[in-house]
């Protein structure tokens, strides 16, 4: 065989073999990819994805888009090859990422689904708050009892949905206020929790009335040492509640996370505003938001510009942090609008459905 010949056929059969050894060779890597995006405005499967069951609208006829976006990533048990680690690092509308950053290695997946469908519903919670605020509503708080640590020192005495009206006798306005009272008792001492019980909590919300309002229980809930620093604890994660003026649907399922709220915030008050408040354009973006409005940065933020601009979107709410990232990579055609409130939102809402886009906030790379 000649030498030329014979150098090819090794070359080739050497390629072969480092193509198989890409493709079988596992590597501890997971995929994020651009996943669906959902116009909150719209319907899904039939449904409005935000509705006021008992209320009319405000005579509202929505139009444009408010797209929330998502993303794709692979499952827990997919392991991945070489072969497709390599393609996702050179791809700029797909990343790779150790897996443990998506699937914790002290946690299930199911655990990890349970996380992200909590995170999501209290996005949508805060999300109903930031919106009615926004439209000048007023939203009765209550402090909560979120969840009881299995066999922990409050379990079977304090339930999820509880309401903490004072501890130790001394009022509670905010879930921090539970942890600093009970952490100045010694592990082992009795704690006086005032509470108005789930069910009497759940009665009064549908009869309209604010639950804070009920007189409270007292109850006596022991501590126990906390295992890391020695603290007093009662095994129970304090949270907020709270008692709207009518009834906000959201539905949207297979979604997890709590990176729609920016979205959900925005579809509410268009549509219980007379005013349209895309003007006919297509909107998405992203973004955390708490009670009081303020935007949080997510992640993946590049695979959904990209899930944006596919769908049809002009312009993308950016939170803040994530400016700097998504501006790196830009898909054409798609304006990134910086904001870090639910009032820079509208505001940008607003030049968006006036045709001043001009003089929005934009990202900037660097």
């Amino acid at each position: 065989m000649p030498r030329r010949t014979a150098t090819m056929l090794a070359s080739t059969l050497l390629l072969i073999a480092v193509l198989c050894a890409a493709v079988l060779i596992k590597v501890p890597y997971s995929a994020m990819s651009p996943g669906p995006t959902y116009n909150t405005l719209g319907t899904v499967k039939g449904e409005q994805v935000l509705s006021f069951p008992g209320k009319e609208d405000s005579g509202n006829k929505t139009s444009g888009h408010l797209n929330m976006t998502t993303v794709r990533v692979t499952g827990s048990e997919y392991r991945m090859n070489l072969f497709e680690a390599v393609y996702g690092w050179l791809a700029d509308d797909n990343a790779v990422v150790p897996h443990s950053t998506l699937y914790p290695t002290d946690k299930s997946a199911e655990e990890v689904d349970e996380e992200n469908a909590e995170e999501f519903s209290r996005s949508q919670e805060s999300a109903k708050v930031a919106a009615l605020k926004a439209l000048g509503k007023k939203v009765a708080t209550r402090v909560v009892v979120q969840s009881v640590v299995k066999d922990g020192a409050s379990h079977g005495t304090l339930h999820a949905g509880d309401v903490i009206k004072a501890v130790d006798g001394k009022p509670v306005k905010n879930p921090q206020d539970v942890g600093k009272l009970v952490t100045k008792h010694e592990p082992g001492e009795d704690v006086g929790f005032t509470i108005v019980p789930a069910d009497e909590a759940e009665a009064a919300e549908k009869a309209k009335k604010d639950p804070n309002t009920l007189e409270g229980k007292r109850i006596t809930v022991p501590t126990k040492k906390a295992p890391d620093d020695g603290r007093a604890l009662v095994g129970i994660q304090p949270g907020t509640a709270h008692t709207f003026p009518f009834p906000i649907n959201i539905t949207l399922a297979d979604v997890g996370g709590p990176s729609a709220g920016l979205m959900f915030a925005l579809g509410i008050v268009d549509k219980l505003t007379k005013s349209d408040l895309t003007g006919g354009a297509f909107v998405a973006g992203t973004g955390t938001i708490d009670a009081d409005g303020k935007i949080g940065a997510i992640g993946g933020i590049q695979m959904k510009t990209v899930a944006a601009r596919e769908k049809g979107a002009e312009f993308f709410l950016t939170p803040k942090g994530n400016c700097s990232a998504a501006a790196a990579h830009t898909p054409d055609g798609l304006t990134l609008v910086k904001v870090d409130t639910m009032s820079d939102a509208m505001d940008a809402m607003k030049k968006i459905r006036d045709d001043k886009t001009s003089e929005l906030p934009r990202c900037s790379a660097g």
